[in-house]
């Protein structure tokens, strides 16, 4: 991500301590094994989440994924992206360890919500990459901001985490808010050919943690 860019986003986050509660908790039986679902929520509509926990957590260093929600990826299994594919292997890798959560994120087309990700798709089907579409739009190419992602980890009673992710700016906010990343774990699934311009985007303009593609 280009250095005026990712300055400009950070001017915009306000160090802001979240109203943060857990409203539900219950078993989710899934596909990749049991979980206990978490709704957890803030002061706002745009500050919830979903927490899938796995194992023992608190205390410990679970294997954790924070995943924004994508409703073409997630649901529609768009194979512009590899939302469902990274949330898929996270599902697996997370049941298949100690202790472990997946939060999932309202942070629809990296923050700039569902309406505006469709602009930007139009966009990109005339020749923009997603970084220029987002520009073209008056966003910044990740608009996404983390404080409440690390509010909900502590909530759950975790401070180190094992963070499955291949982004650097998700690393750096988590730990900028309290959030200890120990170790970070490639997030890279098997990817379609249609979703590979897209990838080397984020690697190339973004400096996500990807072998060139």
């Amino acid at each position: 991500m280009p250095r005026k860019t990712r300055s400009r986003v950070r001017s915009r986050r306000k160090k802001v301590k979240p109203h943060i509660r857990i409203v539900a908790r219950a078993k989710l039986p899934t596909s990749f094994g049991p979980f206990e679902i978490v709704g957890i929520e803030g002061s706002n509509d745009r500050e919830n989440a979903v927490a899938l926990v796995h194992g023992r957590i608190r205390g410990g260093t679970p294997l954790v994924r924070v995943h924004s929600q994508c409703l073409t990826g997630d649901v529609l299994s768009s194979q512009r992206c590899d939302c469902r594919a990274q949330l898929e292997l996270s599902l697996r890798r997370i049941a298949g360890s100690p202790s472990g959560i997946l939060l999932y994120l309202p942070q629809e087309g990296r923050g700039i919500g569902l309406m505006n990700k469709l602009r930007a798709y139009e966009l990109q089907d005339g020749g923009m990459d997603t970084v220029e579409a987002n520009e073209e739009l008056g966003f910044a190419a990740d608009s996404r901001d983390y404080a409440f992602s690390a509010a909900a980890l502590k909530l759950l009673g975790v401070r180190r985490v094992r963070l499955l992710s291949n982004n650097p700016d998700k690393v750096q906010q988590l730990e900028g808010a309290g959030i200890r990343v120990v170790e970070r774990v490639p997030c890279r699934p098997r990817t379609s050919r249609v979703s590979r311009a897209y990838l080397e985007t984020k690697r190339a303009k973004m400096g996500h943690f990807l072998d060139r593609l």
